[in-house]
């Protein structure tokens, strides 16, 4: 029968604790196998290669040390012994066995540092220094954790003085997990490393710069989020149990923070618990590592995360170059369609065919275009047509109208067609004589005398896309044939309506009288010349 929550909470706690104390002892002893093979290599490079025979021991002995901790230290077996009655001698041979290959790799190292001083390579002795250092701290913490591991919890928080604070982050990064809780190389990569162990940070800096990328490294979560804000980085290298705040809380804030949630965060941990590596993953770290971990595998996976990191951030750049082509490929389409046929286009629509009950249709020809375009030679001719049919195109927005198309030297459009507008033929009428204005204003402007009839009906149309390469908007039906017929057969510089849009404007506009007039194919109707709106008195 599984045991409760809180007894698997309290169990956890205390493997949690014990596992910080491997991770405190564990970090030199990783520090001297790490610089000990950087003397490996480093010695050819120096003239130092007769030194590679006790290097050689060094590294082996280290490589023991490094296996015998992972043995003795293991958090599960520790705390099984420390109930047992065979825990008395168990911590003596904890003291001798480590204190033996501690001592020995000193010894090697005082002597090779009296040896090398005497070099000039300072870069190495200052590397053999380290070594040497990380075994005086073994020796002083040999004694201090046979004692910690032999009291019970809270006396070990005592202590032990960084386990006091860990206590409160581990409650909330160490708990059984419950299903409900929620390089390429040459490219130059920058990589933070968060850990509180200056030798850790030291170890996996060199090893990431003999790699080729660039590193920055913080001692505590705070400084981290600090270097993060002063520039960006293409991985997180993040220690989980960390005084303050930890590693846990770092990537929290990482993964929230939009400008930060795409940096593949690697979490580096005693703690080899499943559930404390599950809870990271659901945080959103990309991977979960245990100290000590393997060179080979560190770089295998900081490499592998780095490759998806560059080519997510490839995605986000085609995918922000197909947002810009889609921009320019959506304002083309605008220059052509009204907005909200590309709307529709864009939606997925292939076929549009709208059937408009109230429309307004305007056809606006210039008078006497044949003979000038004979006389004015091909850019000028151009020029002219195109300042004054961008003149009629600002109107039409101005209005809310729907330019139709130009043909020739004739210019359509359209109102109410696209969405209900209950004053669409007003604006229409507004809209002719707002052209007659500006055609009058081009005539001064480009010294033509330039003339112009409008024709406007009011009715239902049909309106749609049609073609598939060089597709046009376009309607039809009755109405737009008789607004036709009403601007063929108006006057230079009058704007011919139908009965049909006098009797929507009569209230608001003035208008001259024509009688009945003959349409070619519609026959007689009713038509008026369109003078402006009524003078409020």
């Amino acid at each position: 029968m599984a045991a409760p929550p809180e007894q698997r909470t309290e169990d956890f706690l205390k493997l949690a604790l014990l596992a910080h104390v491997r991770q405190d002892f564990s970090a030199p002893v990783n520090a001297i196998v790490g610089y000990t093979e950087i003397l490996l290599e480093d010695a050819p490079r120096h003239g130092l290669e007769h030194f590679a025979a006790d290097l050689g021991k060094m590294y082996q002995a280290g490589l023991g040390l490094q296996h015998l901790v992972d043995d003795l230290l293991d958090p599960r077996a520790l705390a099984a012994r420390a109930g047992g009655a065979d825990y008395d001698d168990f911590k003596g041979k904890l003291r001798h066995d480590l204190r033996t290959p501690i001592t020995a790799l000193k010894g090697y190292g005082e002597m090779l540092l009296e040896d090398a001083q005497e070099t000039s390579a300072d870069v190495f002795v200052d590397d053999l220094q380290k070594m040497l250092n990380a075994t005086k701290r073994l020796l002083a913490r040999v004694d201090r954790l046979v004692e910690f591991a032999s009291r019970d919890r809270a006396d070990a928080a005592t202590e032990c003085e960084p386990a006091v604070p860990l206590l409160e982050t581990l409650q909330r990064i160490v708990r059984p997990h419950d299903d409900g809780d929620a390089c390429r190389k040459g490219d130059i990569y920058r990589i933070l490393v968060v850990d509180d162990q200056e030798s850790n940070c030291d170890l996996l800096s060199r090893r990431l710069l003999r790699e080729g990328y660039r590193v920055v490294t913080a001692t505590s979560g705070a400084d981290a989020l600090m270097v993060a804000e002063w520039e960006p980085f293409d991985l997180v290298l993040l220690d989980l149990l960390m005084p303050g705040m930890s590693g846990y809380e770092v990537l929290q804030r990482l993964k929230c923070d939009p400008r930060h949630s795409d940096i593949p965060v690697l979490m580096i941990s005693a703690l080899d618990e499943i559930d404390s590596a599950v809870r990271c993953i659901e945080a959103g770290a990309e991977d979960y590592l245990t100290k000590p971990f393997d060179p080979v595998l560190l770089r295998a996976r900081v490499n592998a995360w780095l490759e998806k990191k560059r080519l997510r951030d490839r995605e986000k750049i085609i995918l922000q170059q197909l947002r810009i082509e889609k921009d320019k490929n959506d304002a083309l389409l605008l220059n052509i369609l009204p907005e909200p046929i590309v709307t529709r286009l864009n939606l997925g629509e292939s076929m549009i065919a709208d059937q408009v009950a109230d429309a307004t249709i305007l056809f606006a020809d210039l008078v006497g275009f044949t003979p000038l375009s004979a006389r004015l030679p091909a850019h000028r001719l151009v020029h002219l047509l195109n300042a004054l049919f961008s003149d009629f195109d600002r109107l039409a927005l101005q209005f809310g109208l729907e330019k139709i198309k130009t043909i020739g030297d004739a210019y359509m459009l359209a109102g109410g067609l696209l969405a209900p507008c209950p004053h669409h033929v007003e604006a229409v009428a507004d809209m002719a004589l707002a052209m007659r204005d500006a055609l009058r204003a081009a005539s001064t402007r480009l010294g033509e005398s330039l003339r112009v009839r409008i024709g406007i009906h009011t009715g239902p149309v049909v309106s749609g896309i049609i073609g598939t390469h060089k597709f046009i908007f376009d309607v039809w039906g009755d109405t737009v044939n008789t607004a036709s017929r009403m601007e063929s057969h108006g006057a230079a510089n009058e704007i011919n309506v139908s009965d049909a849009s006098y009797l929507r404007l009569r209230d608001k506009f003035a208008f001259q009288p024509r009688g009945v007039i003959e349409l070619t194919g519609k026959g007689p109707m009713e038509a008026y010349f369109l003078q402006g709106r009524h003078r409020r008195g």
